[in-house]
């Protein structure tokens, strides 16, 4: 499972690596992001995954290409310009998934508020930024926590 950082105590900031898809940004704890890509094209095969589409070959590794955008913001997604790679912990190992962002990255500090309301599994916090409302998301979550491949 991917690791989430550990409980911090109330006022205590941590980093997070913000990323636009469409008009709406999002964000990972900074501890788990590789890096910032251009985006290339992935190479595609038959599989049943419906986040999947496909691979890349990032620095002599084989990186899952997980399209999140539907489930975040819906079908109509924005072109995406960008590959954000997270470094994900499974039970056979660490895996890197990169997934297509629609703009620049931003890595920022900020205290992890609990979910409030009724907000999907995946958000693990919010950010209160300063004209903005940021989801944390939970990357296993998000992608439904396939067995390894």
């Amino acid at each position: 499972m991917t690791q989430m950082p550990p409980s911090r105590q109330s006022g205590e900031s941590a980093s997070f690596v913000l990323f636009p898809i469409g008009k709406k940004r999002f964000a990972l704890p900074a501890a788990m992001v590789t890096e910032l890509a251009r985006e290339d094209e992935p190479q595609t095969f038959p599989h049943t995954s419906p986040l999947l589409v496909g691979v890349l070959l990032r620095r002599g590794r084989i990186v899952p290409v997980c399209d999140v955008a539907p489930v975040l913001i819906g079908p109509e997604a924005p072109l995406r310009k960008f590959y954000l790679i997270a470094n994900r912990s499974l039970s056979c190992g660490d895996e890197w998934t990169a997934i297509p962002v629609s703009g620049e990255c931003e890595l920022t500090q900020a205290e992890m508020l609990p979910v409030t309301g009724q907000l999907p599994g995946y958000v693990s916090g919010l950010l209160a930024l300063q004209e903005e409302i940021v989801e944390v998301l939970n990357l296993d979550q998000l992608l439904n926590a396939e067995a390894c491949l």
